[in-house]
């Protein structure tokens, strides 16, 4: 996201008001987190961590179920509307292991019919007859970690597959009966042209995804590349890449719904809606991280132990904090979340997920109105196309 200079008011702080009626218990997500990958990528800061030779599948299912128990009476009574492995890599985890675990979740918490689950998956992992076996568990949904179907470029990424691989693996999505399927894309990649990224996304369309999540490569610390830094495109190539690519994708039927994720009608992610919707999310596994709210209106973020020795080892807690959010944060963590929707949100949410009233958003909101960052409707709360391209400045208006 881009920072424009001379940001202007915050939100005013009122550390009197209390929550109104008119809260609603959100939606309720899982989000399960695999740490283990093949390799470790230079770009990455997530918690994933290079698997030893023998998963230990049974240890950390068991693990996970128990992570699970600690949390349900959060829960009690809800219905999950969706699950999403994430990792790491989750594909390197066997059929029988996330059975188990399915049916374990199933038997503490219920799921709503038509509930989406969603696996990622690396290409350079894909088992015709694991995907299959797979989908027979009732997993319905692919994240296929493509990032680019250059084998130039993959080998520059650190990534264990090359371009033929990629190809195959959305061959093997469909042929295993997943026709809902996302394929993750990066561009601004080291020495990318815009012809490079065009290419790239042109082979993804013809792949026939749902859903394509298309974003920049940034440079994180804590990573490989941030240390060594690669050389990446400048600031004007980046624009040409970023205008020319949302228009390709735009004429293929491919809609963006987020900052960074594209979806054929119907298609767009409702685990990703939940989150930037401000819904809420179960976290288990090393690492993961929560959101939880309570019917008066009280919302917690909670994490998990993040080394995977640790999060395994029984004379540990699999709990490493939570905080709750006071009022005056609230506002700002709504919208951080809601305003990276390309749609935004009806204005009436504000209230139901937050238990506040609206009227406190009233004089930041007229602000980024009168700035053109904020859309001039007062039943919604949706970002101008100024505001997307400038969201960091957009938010600025509503810290505490």
């Amino acid at each position: 996201m881009t920072t424009a200079p001379n940001a202007g008011q915050t939100i005013a702080s009122d550390r009197s008001h209390h929550q109104v009626e008119g809260f609603v218990l959100p939606p309720l997500a899982l989000y399960i987190h695999i740490p283990w990958c093949v390799k470790k990528c230079p770009y990455c800061d997530f918690n994933s961590h290079a698997a030893a030779p023998n998963l230990p599948e049974e240890e950390y299912v068991d693990a996970l179920l128990a992570d699970l128990d600690a949390d349900l009476p959060a829960v009690y009574g809800r219905e999950l509307t969706s699950i999403f492995f994430g990792g790491g890599t989750p594909s390197l985890f066997s059929a029988k292991a996330l059975g188990r675990l399915l049916e374990g979740v199933e038997q503490r918490i219920k799921f709503v019919d038509g509930i989406e689950i969603t696996l990622e998956a690396n290409p350079g992992t894909f088992e015709q007859a694991k995907f299959s076996a797979y989908r027979k568990l009732g997993i319905n949904r692919l994240s296929i970690g493509v990032q680019s179907f250059q084998s130039s470029k993959l080998q520059a990424l650190g990534r264990i597959h090359d371009g033929d691989e990629a190809v195959r693996a959305a061959d093997m999505a469909r042929a295993a009966g997943f026709d809902n399927f996302n394929l993750d894309l990066m561009h601004g990649l080291p020495d990318q042209s815009i012809d490079d990224a065009l290419a790239d996304l042109r082979i993804a369309i013809a792949q026939q995804p749902t859903h394509l999540s298309w974003y920049q490569l940034t440079l994180e610390p804590n990573t490989v590349f941030w240390n060594q830094p690669p050389t990446l495109p400048e600031d004007d190539t980046l624009w040409d890449i970023q205008e020319a690519g949302q228009a390709l994708l735009a004429e293929h039927g491919y809609a963006q719904y987020e900052v960074s994720a594209y979806a054929q009608p119907g298609k767009a992610a409702r685990h990703n809606l939940n989150y930037w919707s401000f819904g809420d999310f179960i976290g288990i596994g090393a690492g993961a991280h929560g959101k939880l709210s309570s019917p008066d209106g009280i919302i917690r973020r909670t994490w998990k132990t993040r080394l995977p020795k640790d999060y395994l080892d029984p004379n540990k807690r699999f709990s490493a904090g939570e905080r709750v959010l006071v009022q005056d944060e609230l506002p700002f963590e709504f919208l951080m979340n809601v305003l990276r929707l390309t749609e935004g949100v009806a204005s009436e949410l504000f209230s139901q997920r937050t238990g506040l009233p609206l009227s406190l958003l009233s004089e930041a909101r007229k602000e980024a109105q009168q700035r053109d960052l904020l859309q001039d409707n007062p039943d919604r709360l949706t970002a101008t196309a100024e505001g997307q391209l400038f969201l960091n400045d957009l938010l600025q208006q509503f810290l505490p």
